[in-house]
């Protein structure tokens, strides 16, 4: 769309009403941030921090946005940096409480960036770390369609999946990865609004960029809506001499447009009576204006401007994707506008004085929501302000808890990897009200991960049919995939970190569309650290979804140190909000699945992590189920230890044929030796700490799983720890009771080869565990 020729529709009531209010938005979070870094007291010394000039950047925006286009079915994930301008409009509104702005950045207080399980005003996604709160609204369009298609959500109350940008996060590569997956799957009602203000943390935006945005974002089917010039400025184009300033705007650098903006009016004028010497008609237009006139009408920018912000939104009302890059000025309104260091500035109590004067608030009454407007002036605001459509209750709905079934063991000798996909056939075949929101998706390893089996029998996601067309000319192949909107695998291309994002839209379903999806994505174990920061993203806001990961450690051993994992049980250790498990065999596994479901769906539930293998085990004799309640809580004794012995050897995951053949050897000289079966290092971990908390607080005496676990050995008893993955993830059990360990695991990168040799390189065999043991006990 052409932003010159862009007609003015809404009522001028309306408008002024949104000129005050954005006008309030950035008088409210410069002053929250001047309080937190000014007023309130200091106890530590450090700078609090805040970002004035980007709230500033981005308030006519957000304005127009929430209270001229934002329906109660639309979700925004708001640019970090704006956090205390989404915290402004909740003020306004009375979602949000003076006490909270004053605690802004503090402990308890307004978060510094929006966050859906930190804030306690209404924030749909969570954003922080650039980027991944733009690219999540994608597939956040995507399941609006998934739900849609499958008749769980009314096609009239679809909603707009919107995201503010700062256009420094343009240079996050996450977004263009997201951009094309959102192609493929031709995504619909999402709008991408970039704050391009030319300024970063360290320097302005590359003016070669600008049309390269265009062209890459037109080229994926988005409509791009450039707002470059405010009202005032295309009335100033429409008199003589306007072509030639026009023209001169158009080729002014970044660097050059900042600056002059820090500079002011009378900057202005000298700069532009240079270049446009010769142009008369030009010079005489510039004389018209005074420096101050002449200083805003250069920065009347399209972002800045309401009635063209509103225009822009309402002529994009269909559900084609677009891309809307509003010019603006970093600071804008406040008096290090334009500066190229103002990203981290803070005003000073004088010049936050000055911005209150000149908005009439009486000293006194900075927090006041509509101070300085008159009684009237502030009736017909409150009045606007809370009949906002935003602002009305949406359909959404507590979503309903799904009943998990019991999941049987898949009989025979199998890999954890081959028997997870037999439990996922298995319920696909069953018509369990539960395998109807299963969603499974993978970054281009569905097969080699064991999904095939569902996806032959549940489909392809695809809002058209997409038909097989090997099964259609009778090309015998294992995989019958067909594409249509019963189905339920969304298959990516092969980008970790868009997995992590679908997952975490996925995962959000229940809290943001009331309809609750249990997801299950794979991916290959060694390059979970490809997308940790999607994943850490999907954690931190309290996304549900099961991730498996396989083949893991060396069970990959003929394709090299490459695909080979060995610091993933840290990950799964060290990351909140995700519970790691990684059984041996099969019916460990299927009941680590069935807990899972129900995790997914808990009150204080979470995601969950299987690291699954490849490798083919010999499911152990069971006298009874005794074992599996404390293999939910992250270990048991497969072989249990007698009271008072000095030994025992803790195992994890692929390695328990070792572990075991090593204990049966070694049984003899140390009579009741014991074998634990460890299934999650972090329930052990996460529960010891809990557990010594509470002593250490008066809380309780309570002991851990692992506490009561290691009871029965001996004080000064030594542990050999193994597992195909770093030795911490099991060497720090020693500290429990203060046994002595012999750790074994992988600190190194492997080679190829197969599991003989390489568990005997790298000290994994039943040989290692014997030396081990050894040099602790004989």
């Amino acid at each position: 769309m052409n932003d010159q020729v862009i007609q003015i529709r809404r009522d001028a009531e309306t408008v002024a009403h949104i000129e005050r209010i954005e006008q309030r938005l950035r008088w409210l979070a410069s002053w929250t941030i001047h309080n937190a870094n000014h007023l309130r007291d200091s106890r530590d010394g450090l700078k609090v921090g805040g970002h004035q000039a980007s709230c500033a950047s981005i308030s006519a925006i957000m304005a127009a946005l929430y209270f001229g286009a934002l329906g109660p079915n639309d979700k925004v994930a708001v640019k970090p940096h704006a956090g205390p301008i989404l915290h402004a409009i909740h003020y306004l509104l009375g979602n949000q409480s003076r006490e909270q702005l004053e605690r802004f950045r503090g402990f308890g207080g307004a978060q510094s960036y929006p966050s859906r399980t930190k804030d306690q005003i209404p924030v749909d996604f969570s954003t922080g770390s650039v980027g991944l709160g733009v690219a999540i609204t994608a597939f956040a369009s995507l399941v609006q369609d998934y739900l849609i298609a499958h008749g769980w959500k009314d096609p009239d109350t679809a909603g707009r999946m919107i995201a503010l940008m700062g256009d420094a996060e343009l240079d996050e590569g996450n977004i263009y990865e997201c951009l094309i997956e959102a192609y493929k799957h031709d995504i619909r009602n999402c709008w991408w609004i970039v704050d391009y203000n030319r300024q970063s943390l360290d320097a302005t935006t590359a003016d070669r960029m600008f049309n390269r945005f265009d062209d890459m974002f037109a080229t994926c089917g988005w409509r791009v809506v450039t707002l470059k010039h405010g009202r005032r400025q295309r009335e100033a184009f429409e008199r003589p001499g306007g072509a030639a300033l026009a023209r001169w705007i158009d080729a002014c650098p970044n660097a050059d447009y900042a600056a002059l903006t820090y500079q002011g009016g009378a900057a202005w004028r000298a700069r532009l009576s240079m270049d446009l010497a010769g142009e008369q008609q030009a010079l005489d237009l510039l004389a018209s204006f005074d420096d101050a006139a002449l200083g805003e009408l250069m920065t009347n920018l399209g972002g800045h401007c309401i009635e063209t912000l509103l225009d822009a939104f309402d002529r994009a009302q269909d559900d084609k994707p677009t891309l809307f890059i509003a010019y603006t000025i970093k600071g804008y309104g406040l008096p290090f506008a334009g500066h190229k260091d103002n990203h981290a500035g803070l005003m000073n109590p004088s010049q936050i004085a000055a911005l209150r004067d000149t908005m009439g608030i009486a000293e006194g009454e900075e927090w006041q929501p509509w101070a300085g407007l008159g009684d009237n002036a502030a009736r017909a605001l409150e009045d606007f302000v809370s009949s906002a459509p935003f602002a009305a209750e949406s359909e959404r709905s507590a979503a309903a808890r799904i009943t998990v079934p019991a999941i049987p063991t898949p009989e025979g000798t199998m890999s954890t990897q081959w028997a997870f996909g037999r439990i996922l056939h298995d319920l696909a075949k069953s018509g369990d009200p539960l395998a109807d929101r299963l969603v499974t998706t993978s970054p281009d390893v569905t097969v080699s991960t064991n999904l095939g089996g569902f996806v032959n029998l549940r489909g392809l996601f695809r809002r058209q049919e997409l038909k097989d067309v090997f099964h259609a000319s009778r090309i015998v192949s294992a995989q019958k995939w067909a594409g249509h909107a019963a189905g339920q695998h969304i298959e990516l291309g092969i980008a970790e970190n868009n997995l992590f994002l679908m997952l975490a839209a996925l995962g959000l379903s229940g809290s943001v569309f009331g309809e609750r999806l249990l997801p299950v994505g794979t991916v290959y174990d060694p390059f979970i650290a490809r997308g940790l920061d999607a994943l850490n993203y999907g954690c931190y806001q309290d996304s549900r979804f099961l991730l498996v990961a396989t083949p893991s450690g060396l069970t990959l051993g003929p394709e090299g140190g490459a695909h080979q994992s060995i610091n993933t049980p840290l990950i799964g250790m060290g990351q909140p909000g995700l519970t790691c498990f990684e059984p041996a065999f099969s019916d460990e596994l299927a009941a680590c699945m069935e807990w899972a479901f129900g995790h997914l769906q808990a009150d204080k539930g979470g995601s969950v992590y299987l690291r699954l293998s490849t490798r083919e085990q010999a499911q152990p004799h069971r006298e009874d189920d005794s074992w599996r309640q404390d293999a939910l809580k992250g270990g048991y004794w497969l072989r249990r230890p007698a009271d008072g012995v000095e030994a025992a050897i803790v195992y994890c995951g692929a390695v328990a044929p070792e572990a075991l053949q090593a204990w049966a050897e070694l049984v003899d000289d140390i009579p009741g030796l014991g074998l634990l079966a460890v299934t999650s290092p972090d329930l052990l971990h996460r529960d010891w700490s809990v557990a010594r908390a509470a002593r250490w607080e008066g809380r309780g005496a309570a002991r851990s799983h692992v506490e009561q676990l290691l009871a029965p050995l001996a004080r000064g008893a030594g542990l050999v720890t193994v597992i195909d993955a770093a030795p911490a993830s099991l060497s720090w059990i020693g500290g429990v009771m203060g046994h002595r360990v012999s750790p074994l695991g992988i600190d190194r990168f492997g080679q190829t080869g197969d599991l003989p040799d390489l568990y005997r390189a790298y000290r994994l065999d039943k040989d290692a565990i014997h030396d081990a043991a050894a040099e602790l006990f004989l």
